[in-house]
């Protein structure tokens, strides 16, 4: 991620990719260099530095898909991906996929904000289940439990940090600033997915405990007798 950002600092190469892009097809060396206003070499060394940091994919093909006689030409086309840097991470990919699924799945006895909190909680168990079935780990004290969890949850942005050895205070919320606009509903939900996650893991001598700080994420990882009051 970090190599394909670096890639397109160059003014060069990132007008190239933009046109390679805007083409909506495979396009030679000749075709990048001429849009460029550059020679054909120093067009193959930047698209061949495209290619290697994975943003462009190149193969043999007829220009145009018309077919000549004489060497086929090497064309390059974009690798579809998202490139997002954001430090410290952001997740509201997460979010909105939360609340989709809430909104396709809401229930007759439920309201939308129960919903959410609902498959918050299913999608943090199906996380905790994906490394529990990794890592394979038995029975879990509460040490061991946190010392996955925080592999996991920095893998997803939280920035856990253990302030004692029982207690992962997690540093980040990746659903912030939005966080700012309705506390309790993404708090709740970054609640509930994290509850999910240790019932997934099957750490049930932990427990998520809202417990608000300025600035970080509103959830601690505690031994299930260490509660806090949410909000307090």
């Amino acid at each position: 991620m970090i190599r394909a950002v670096a890639a397109l600092d160059d003014e060069l190469r990132a007008g190239m990719y933009a046109f390679i892009r805007a083409a909506r097809r495979p396009v030679t060396r000749d075709e990048a260099a001429a849009a460029a206003g550059i020679s054909r070499k120093l067009a193959a060394f930047h698209l061949d530095k495209l290619v290697d940091t994975g943003l462009l994919r190149a193969h043999f093909a007829p220009a145009g898909g018309i077919r000549r006689v004489g060497r086929t030409p090497k064309v390059y086309e974009p690798v579809e991906r998202d490139i997002r840097v954001s430090i410290p991470a952001r997740r509201y990919e997460v979010l909105a996929d939360i609340l989709l699924d809430a909104v396709l799945t809401e229930q007759d006895q439920e309201d939308a904000r129960e919903a959410a909190v609902r498959v918050a909680g299913q999608r943090g168990e199906q996380l905790g289940a994906l490394e529990r079935e990794r890592a394979r780990p038995g029975r879990l004290g509460a040490e061991r439990a946190l010392t996955l969890a925080e592999a996991v949850l920095a893998r997803q942005g939280f920035e856990p940090a253990r302030e004692t050895p029982t207690c992962v205070r997690l540093r980040n919320c990746p659903f912030h600033p939005l966080t700012a606009r309705s506390p309790e509903l993404v708090c709740g939900l970054a609640h509930a997915f994290l509850a999910g996650f240790l019932t997934g893991l099957q750490a049930r001598n932990l427990t998520a405990v809202l417990a608000p700080r300025p600035g970080e994420c509103c959830v601690e990882l505690r031994p299930s007798d260490a509660r806090r009051t949410p909000f307090s």
